[in-house]
C-alpha cells in the first residue's frame, strides 16, 4: 500500500489528516511487534515526532510490541527531556539508542568497482554495509523508517535508505559516504536524487535489505515562527515514496536567490544546535549563494563543542577547516584522518574555501579555539542584540544603519542558490 499526501494550502497537513493516513497504513496488518525507526533531536522539525507517536499508540493500543530505536549515526544519544518532548511524551524506556561502534551487524559489502562506477572513478574503495542488530531480528513483523526528506550534503536528499543505512549503519558506511561524497563535491550533489551515494544506498538495500519489512513513512516540511508544517507524508516500501518526496522537497527547500549574498546571517536554535559538527550545515546550505567575498555570520549560542564525540572533537581541533585540497593532503598524510573519514569529510564540507569567511558568533568556545579552526569568532550576545533572531524576517532585511543581510532562521530546512550562478 502506497500513501501519498500533499497539502493543499501553504499551512501543510492537518494532524487530522496526517493521523488518518497513520491509520490507514496499518488497516489489515496482522502485527505483533513492531520496530521504530526515529530521528533525532537534531531533526526536531520533521514533525516525525508527532508521527511516531500516532504510530505508537496505534500499534499499543492494538496489543502490539512496540520498540523505537533513535537513528542517531553519530550523534549522541537523547536525554530523556528531548524524547519527552519531540516524541510527546512516549515512555523513555520504550527508546533504544543506536550505537555505530557496537550495535551493527555487517551484512557485506559494495564493491570497489561499484563505487569508481558511482564516482566517475574519483573513488574507489570497498564499503562494508553494516545496520543495527535490530534491524536485522525476525521478531519484528515490520520496521518502521520515519524521517524528513530534505536536501542534504552527503547524499543530495536525506532520508529514505539513509536512516537505515547511516542513521542505523556502522563505521566504515558511515566514513566511506560522507568521504565519497566530499570527494565527488557537495554543490554536484545537494538538491538532487540521483548522486553517487545515494546510488549506493539504493544498491545496499536492494541486495542486502530488500527482504526486510521495512515501510517507509516521508515527510517534507518546512518551519517558520516556532511552526512545523507538513507539506506531504509518502508512505510506502520501495523507492517511489523517496520520488515522490524528493519532488516536492525541491519544490519547498530549495530557494533561488536572484543575486549571491554578500552578509548572510543564520540563527542556530541551541535545542537543536550544539556543536560545530551540527552547526556547519549553515555552511553547507547557504555556500551555494554566498557572493565571492562575501561572509556568512553563524549566531550559534548552544554551540560548545566542536565534534559529537571526542575523536571527532580532536580531530576538527587538530587540524580545521583549511580547505578540500589541503584536508585531502592530509588525510593522505595521517592515519588518524584515513581512520575516521567522516571527519575528513566534515573538514571538507566545513570550509568555504577561501571564497567567503565564515564567523561563528558563540558563547561557549574561546576566540583562539574558534580561530584555530581557521574560522572567525564573535561576541555571540552583541551579535544576538544587532542580529535579533526574533525581529528579523526569513529572507532580505535592511537595517536601521542600512546594512543588507540575508536573514535564515534554520539551515537545516533548506538549500540555498544563487540563480544566477546555477
Amino acid at each position: 500500500m502506497e500513501i501519498f499526501l500533499k497539502a493543499g494550502t501553504d499551512e501543510g497537513l492537518t494532524d487530522a489528516a496526517i493521523e488518518e493516513a497513520v491509520l490507514a497504513s496499518m488497516a489489515g496488518r496482522m502485527l505483533k511487534r513492531v520496530l521504530i525507526v526515529a530521528p533525532d533531536f537534531t531533526r526536531y522539525h520533521s514533525n516525525a515526532g508527532m508521527i511516531t507517536n500516532r504510530y505508537y499508540h496505534a500499534l499499543e493500543s492494538a496489543g502490539c510490541q512496540v520498540d523505537i530505536l533513535i537513528a542517531l549515526g553519530t550523534h549522541k544519544p537523547m536525554p530523556e527531556s528531548e524524547c519527552d518532548e519531540m516524541y510527546c511524551g512516549i515512555p523513555f524506556d520504550k527508546f533504544l539508542h543506536h550505537n555505530w561502534h557496537s550495535d551493527v551487524i555487517n551484512l557485506g559489502e559494495v564493491s570497489q568497482a561499484f563505487t569508481s562506477q558511482a564516482t566517475e572513478g574519483l573513488w574507489s574503495e570497498t564499503v562494508q554495509v553494516e545496520v543495527n542488530r535490530l534491524i536485522m531480528d525476525e521478531r519484528y513483523d515490520l520496521i518502521l523508517s520515519i524521517g524528513q526528506v530534505v536536501p542534504h550534503e552527503v547524499v543530495g536528499m536525506a532520508n529514505h535508505a539513509k536512516n537505515i543505512l547511516v542513521g542505523c549503519g556502522g563505521s566504515d558506511m558511515i566514513n566511506k559516504s560522507h568521504m565519497m561524497g566530499a570527494v565527488y563535491g557537495m554543490e554536484r550533489m545537494m538538491g538532487k536524487d540521483h548522486t553517487p551515494v545515494r546510488d549506493m544506498f539504493d544498491y545496499a538495500m536492494e541486495k542486502f535489505l530488500s527482504q526486510r519489512p521495512i515501510l517507509h513513512v516521508l515527510t517534507v516540511t518546512t518551519a517558520s515562527a516556532g511552526k512545523i508544517r507538513t507539506h506531504g507524508l509518502f508512505i510506502g516500501e520501495g523507492r517511489k515514496p523517496l520520488e515522490a518526496a524528493t519532488t516536492l522537497s525541491q519544490e519547498k527547500n530549495i530557494d533561488f536567490v536572484e543575486q549571491g549574498i554578500n552578509k548572510c546571517v543564520v540563527y542556530l536554535d541551541p535545542k537543536e544546535f550544539k556543536s560545530t559538527w551540527l552547526g556547519n550545515k549553515s555552511i553547507y546550505r547557504t555556500r551555494m549563494a554566498v557572493a565571492d567575498g562575501g561572509e556568512l555570520l553563524i549566531l550559534a549560542p548552544g554551540v560548545e563543542r566542536f565534534g559529537e564525540d571526542e575523536e571527532v572533537d580532536r580531530l576538527i581541533r587538530t587540524y580545521g577547516y583549511c580547505g578540500r585540497l589541503k584536508v585531502l593532503e592530509l588525510f593522505k598524510q595521517n592515519e588518524d584522518l584515513r581512520a575516521n573519514m567522516s571527519a575528513a569529510a566534515h573538514l571538507i564540507h566545513g570550509s568555504s574555501d577561501g571564497r567567503f569567511t565564515v564567523t561563528y558568533a558563540v558563547d561557549n568556545i574561546t576566540k583562539a579555539e574558534i580561530d584555530a579552526v581557521h574560522m572567525k569568532s564573535a561576541d555571540c550576545d552583541g551579535m544576538m542584540r544587532r542580529y535579533d533572531p526574533q525581529k528579523l524576517a526569513y529572507g532580505w532585511n535592511t537595517l536601521a544603519d542600512g546594512e543588507v543581510i540575508f536573514f535564515i532562521p534554520n539551515p537545516a530546512l533548506g538549500l540555498w542558490i544563487d540563480r544566477s550562478r546555477f
